[in-house]
């Protein structure tokens, strides 16, 4: 299971910046107007759709206002009420995107012919560095004594 939360983390590593980056952005950009929206059309207790689509309209246009509105104390409430609410919907989105990305098996994303799977199983016979290529890092000697038999496991396609 450790494979699994391992290759998943290096595979989104670059998503993750991205979705704290867009989190930030929306927060700016979107929230913020939401939130300005929605207290300007509660009135009374009572919420009013028709004036909270007037007033996010405009509350996009002018973002610099919203954030100097935000931080006022009618406002501050329903922001933290309306950024948790965004957090978690991004959270989602972004754990779906993650377990996505996690390998069904331990074997997944390593290349058919390489070594890579071999560490530990190296034989002494063979060089990293020259000789007749049995993999990308692993080469048989040519001038070395002995016995040098190399069984190939795997297939040649002739059609």
């Amino acid at each position: 299971m450790n494979y699994k939360l391992k290759n998943a983390v290096s595979k989104s590593k670059n998503a993750l910046i991205i979705v704290v980056i867009l989190w930030i952005t929306l927060s700016i950009v979107l929230v913020s107007p939401i939130t300005v929206s929605i207290v300007e059309a509660t009135v009374n207790g009572v919420f009013n759709f028709g004036d909270f689509i007037e007033n996010l309209f405009s509350a996009i246009l002018s973002i610099g206002n919203n954030l100097g509105k935000i931080f006022k104390s009618g406002y501050i409430e329903v922001f933290w009420k309306t950024e948790g609410y965004f957090s978690i919907l991004l959270l989602f989105f972004a754990v779906i995107g993650f377990v996505k990305a996690m390998p069904k098996n331990e074997y997944t994303d390593i290349e058919h012919g390489s070594s890579d799977w071999a560490t530990g199983e190296q034989y002494a016979v063979l060089n990293k560095k020259k000789g007749i290529l049995l993999a990308e890092n692993h080469y048989l000697p040519v001038d070395k004594r002995g016995n040098t038999n190399v069984l190939v496991v795997g297939r040649i396609r002739f059609w």
